[in-house]
């Protein structure tokens, strides 16, 4: 089954368009295979590996979805608008409130999610910054938001 992990990781690339992911998903599928408890003789190990890895590369984009639901509906919740003093206030609050949740934050998380909605950089820029694949990226950014999410919803109850 090794001899077929380049061939396996061109054809993930092409599939997610990401080599590091890609990697990930190579990795995954030949653990997955290694770790089955079945006893019985793989026939077709290629195309056995094959549908683990496409099935846990749609397993992936199921999960980033979900995660991109996450940060469209985030990204959708309003900060008070300039106005009136109540609401430049809110907005202090808010923002002290949430530099509070960003502090709980472990550092890797808190970076990669500032460098997003800061610095406006991709997730592929953030994951070669920060020596990360673009998953743990990813993962990192939405983790914080709805970290943040959370805390600002317990802290304003």
């Amino acid at each position: 089954m090794i001899g077929y992990y380049q061939e396996l990781l061109k054809f993930l690339t092409r599939t997610t368009g990401d080599r590091h992911t890609a990697a990930d998903l190579v990795q995954a599928a030949y653990l997955r295979l290694l770790d089955r408890s079945s006893t019985t003789e793989i026939k077709q190990p290629r195309a056995l590996l094959y549908r683990t890895a496409i099935n846990l590369s749609i397993d992936l984009h199921r999960r980033e979805r979900v995660r991109q639901d996450d940060v469209t509906d985030f990204e959708a919740e309003g900060v008070p608008t300039d106005g009136c003093p109540q609401e430049g206030l809110a907005r202090e609050q808010q923002l002290a409130l949430l530099q509070r949740a960003l502090e709980e934050l472990s550092p890797a998380c808190r970076e990669a999610f500032l460098m997003r909605k800061i610095e406006g950089l991709s997730h592929g820029q953030i994951a070669e910054q920060l020596g990360l694949s673009k998953a743990s990226v990813e993962k990192h950014i939405v983790n914080a938001m709805r970290h943040c999410r959370l805390r600002l919803l317990d802290w304003n109850d």
